[in-house]
């Protein structure tokens, strides 16, 4: 068991935030990243939970980038987990984002923007392919639960499109499942850059990608053109935790 500078125990979850924060801090003074910030400030509004949730893309996005301005520099409130929370989700849901994210164990959108429950409807699908079930879960968010903001969450190190990069570089031959992935990755994909800088790339490039395809859909396309609905791409970065918008 770890100690602290007491010669005390270290609890695992103090644990789990030490290592955390040292990763964190380094990435942060090291990489110089472009992460999201917000203006937003004091108490978050309780989504369907006895306050207004955001309303309109705008507000949905700023509550979304103060929730990973808070996960990245470790200030996490972990909200709407409460027993009385609980209960009063059995009523129904009023989420105020869609994220489709990776499959990945290390990017679940609720932690990454600081989220509880009912507050996000995730959608995950390795290297956000997307098929029927996929649209068909936004679509639900979307026109059912009124959601005002759909966010595709590509991230730093994605092992589906860096296999989608292999796959293309040497013609491998993989297990039928996993070429699907691949295949609709593929396009991303610019044979063009150094191998070295191709996977990096294609994330950002599959990002666009996939929200172009989305934003293009003959079901959301009212709500964009009205303003009601925006569809917007982003990157998370295992290195500094942050997330950018991709625009």
């Amino acid at each position: 068991m770890s100690v602290d500078n007491d010669g005390g125990p270290v609890p695992p979850v103090a644990r789990r935030t030490l290592v955390r924060a040292g990763l964190g801090g380094a990435a942060l003074l090291g990489t110089g990243l472009l992460c999201v910030a917000s203006t937003a400030s004091g108490t978050r509004p309780q989504t369907g939970v006895g306050g207004p949730r955001p309303a309109g893309p705008g507000p949905a996005w700023r509550e979304l980038a103060a929730g990973n301005l808070r996960w990245r520099t470790l200030h996490e409130r972990h909200p709407d987990e409460s027993r009385s929370v609980r209960r009063v989700l059995m009523g129904g849901q009023h989420p105020f984002a869609v994220v489709l994210g990776c499959v990945d164990s290390r990017v679940p959108p609720e932690l990454v923007f600081d989220q509880g429950l009912g507050n996000l409807l995730t959608v995950r699908s390795a290297g956000q392919v997307l098929d029927e079930a996929v649209l068909g879960s936004i679509a639900y968010g979307v026109l059912e639960l009124d959601v005002p903001l759909v966010v595709v969450l590509g991230h730093q190190g994605c092992g589906a499109v860096a296999a989608a990069v292999d796959a293309d570089a040497t013609h491998a031959r993989l297990p039928a499942h996993i070429r699907y992935l691949a295949d609709q990755i593929r396009p991303a994909v610019d044979p063009a850059l150094p191998r070295h800088s191709r996977v990096d790339a294609a994330v950002t490039a599959n990002v666009r990608r996939v929200r172009a395809s989305l934003a293009a859909e003959p079901d959301l396309v009212p709500r964009v053109a009205s303003g009601r609905l925006a569809v917007v791409g982003a990157r998370y970065e295992l290195s500094s935790q942050g997330v950018t918008r991709l625009d």
